[in-house]
């Protein structure tokens, strides 16, 4: 087994940062994984279901609407205009504080979807959402963040997420398509694995890098969750997304929300066609 640990050092804490930024930094740099209890109201949140069950209907009912994470769970990537709280996300104290800290004041939203395990969602393997970037390999920046809200409270027969913590830094030449341990790795992520049981109203923010899994719902109920991508200027996600919006939403948006969004202006929207083809691939859909 070839397994290097990339980064050295402290986090990179700005110049004049208070104590709720050493918290965050510490939290990702550190866990990799931090939460805000309660930011939303359960009506926000029950509301945010609603819209993603609508999303997914309409994109189940087309070719390439839905991309396959694995038998029984689906990802769906949408437009900020489908999510009716997409303003009261992206301009939450707390996730503005998490991205500015982290990615900086010229942070960009790069992505907006879900991710939904039904009844008989299997174990997904352990995996991150992208290969490491070479910036963070050789540098030990963290360059983007994903949010995470549920739109159900987690129990622990739904298929609960697991997460790895301290292991964004992993790196190994071995990783299948930079992204998944191979088996003989496995047990690292097993020995440190902790689920997560977030509630209704919760925010989380993690670095993608971090080893994590969906596990297997043995309820009859689906555990739909949301997904924010957030990027620093150049780490290149927002190539692999194809978020948009109308130049009559765009109009109305805060300009503090404005100046986060390097997705095309447009007159209409085309309905997305989802990629993550390989993850689809290995975590056995095909």
């Amino acid at each position: 087994m070839s397994l290097t640990v990339t980064r050295a050092g402290e986090p990179p804490v700005p110049a004049g940062a208070d104590e709720e930024a050493r918290e965050i930094l510490a939290g990702l740099y550190g866990d990799g994984i931090i939460a805000r209890r309660g930011a939303f109201s359960r009506e926000w949140a029950a509301r945010m279901g609603e819209d993603i069950e609508t999303a997914f209907a309409e994109a189940r009912g087309r070719e390439g609407g839905a991309v396959g994470r694995g038998p029984n769970r689906w990802y769906v990537e949408i437009h900020p205009e489908q999510l009716r709280g997409f303003v009261d996300l992206v301009d939450h104290p707390w996730v503005r504080k998490v991205c500015e800290t982290v990615l900086g004041p010229q942070y960009q939203i790069v992505e907006v979807g879900f991710d939904i395990p039904f009844a008989g969602a299997v174990d997904q393997p352990w995996h991150r959402d992208f290969p490491m970037p070479e910036e963070t390999r050789t540098t030990g920046r963290l360059t983007s963040l994903a949010f995470n809200l549920t739109a159900v409270d987690t129990e622990e027969d739904m298929g609960p997420f697991e997460i790895a913590p301290g292991t964004q830094w992993d790196h190994s030449e071995e990783f299948g398509h930079g992204m998944f341990p191979p088996k003989s790795m496995c047990a690292r992520y097993e020995e440190r694995a902790v689920r997560r049981y977030p509630q209704m109203g919760d925010v989380s923010a993690r670095s993608a890098l971090t080893i994590h899994r969906g596990t297997q719902n043995r309820s009859e109920k689906a555990r739909p969750v949301l997904v924010l991508g957030v990027d620093a200027p150049g780490a290149g996600n927002a190539e692999h997304h194809d978020l948009a919006v109308t130049r009559s939403y765009y109009e109305q948006l805060p300009r503090r929300v404005r100046d986060h969004l390097v997705c095309p202006v447009v007159d209409e929207l085309r309905p997305i066609t989802q990629k993550h083809s390989i993850e689809g691939l290995v975590m056995g859909e095909a």
